[in-house]
């Protein structure tokens, strides 16, 4: 298994670690509800540096990127980023995925851990105009902090303004006396805050720093575990549970970042997205609430009142914010709108749920 520049002081803080995208990862610290209810309430410090990060330079990057992804990249200006998706030529997905305007024509993608080869092959399949690309993943670290403490923790290591920095903006800067250091206001949580990328050799420091700075704030480390019950709240979608290869970004509710009326927004996959929008779509990917006791879970069917299966479950948990088991799953378009009762089965028990509207954590 890889590791990140850290993953020796996850083990001494007492994580519980095990692999994730090919990443000895940590998972669980003091307990996913206590470090779920640090970042909604204070703050909370993960290390996501087995995410994969691709540089793109030079006069003909912007259109590379205008080509493999479903955003309109031609929006983006110096210090602002956009959430978007490469789609593949049936129109499905291959990535999601984060693109941040340096300066100079030069953009940083940030892409899931799990798909980093895949992603860079398929820029790279159409890279035609030679478009100086460089796979940085392996030199790059990327702390989350977040929660609504966030800003006391961050601002006294800086002199970046974080207090005026707008949402999917960023900045660089000096934090920790480390310079070269790359500020932005995104996260997957839902309770606002940062993500800090800098060079591996640099995140001992930049750790230390962040977690002494914290002290008075209740920071807690968190892993993986909490990072998805906080995400699967707000109705974040996750890679390979929500959305792959071979979920439309329509069906995965993500038409807001698939920009198909742009006349210079002409991306790969994009003619296969318009013939399924102009067909219609036969399922959707749906938020519940259980009505009855249990938790649903991953590729758990979803039937109707008469036990007809109509979908599955994508993700599933039981939200501890809102005190309540939450998920997603794709179902048939007729039985989607919001309200209605569908059916989780759990080891061939029917359970109700009902179709509500996201997010299910409302702060």
């Amino acid at each position: 298994m890889k590791q990140t520049p850290l993953t020796e002081k996850h083990r001494q803080l007492g994580a519980k670690m095990a692999e994730f995208a090919g990443y000895d990862m940590p998972i669980v610290y003091t307990g996913i509800n206590e470090e779920h209810q640090a970042v909604r309430e204070a703050v909370g410090l993960f290390d996501v540096s087995h995410m994969g990060e691709f540089i793109l330079k030079g006069p003909k990057a912007a259109d590379l990127i205008q080509r493999v992804t479903s955003n309109d990249v031609s929006k983006l200006q110096p210090g602002q980023a956009q959430y978007s998706c490469l789609p593949n030529a049936e129109g499905g997905i291959v990535d999601d995925l984060l693109i941040y305007y340096l300066e100079d024509g030069n953009y940083m993608l940030v892409v899931n851990a799990s798909n980093i080869q895949k992603d860079w092959d398929w820029v790279q399949k159409h890279n035609t105009e030679q478009v100086e690309c460089y796979e940085v993943s392996d030199q790059t670290s990327l702390l989350a902090l977040q929660g609504p403490k966030a800003l006391e923790v961050l601002q006294p290591l800086t002199d970046m303004n974080l207090q005026d920095m707008a949402y999917y903006t960023f900045a660089k800067g000096t934090v920790a006396g480390v310079e070269k250091v790359l500020v932005s206001n995104t996260g997957y949580t839902g309770s606002g805050g940062f993500e800090i990328y800098f060079y591996n050799k640099d995140a001992a420091t930049i750790w230390d720093a962040l977690m002494k700075s914290g002290a008075a704030h209740g920071i807690k480390p968190c892993g993986l575990a909490a990072r998805d019950t906080l995400r699967l709240e707000m109705g974040f979608c996750l890679y390979g549970n929500d959305i792959d290869d071979t979920t439309s970004p329509l069906e995965a509710g993500l038409g807001w970042i698939t920009k198909l009326q742009a006349a210079n927004n002409l991306f790969t996959g994009r003619e296969a997205i318009l013939a399924l929008k102009a067909k219609g779509l036969s399922r959707r990917l749906v938020a519940f609430e259980l009505v009855d006791r249990g938790v649903p879970r991953h590729d758990y069917p979803i039937a109707d009142a008469g036990g007809t299966i109509i979908g599955k479950v994508t993700s599933g948990t039981m939200g501890p914010s809102v005190g309540k088991a939450i998920g997603l799953g794709y179902v048939d378009q007729a039985h989607t709108a919001e309200g209605n009762t569908i059916y989780i089965m759990v080891r061939n028990k029917p359970l109700a749920a009902q179709i509500v509207k996201l997010p299910f954590y409302k702060p």
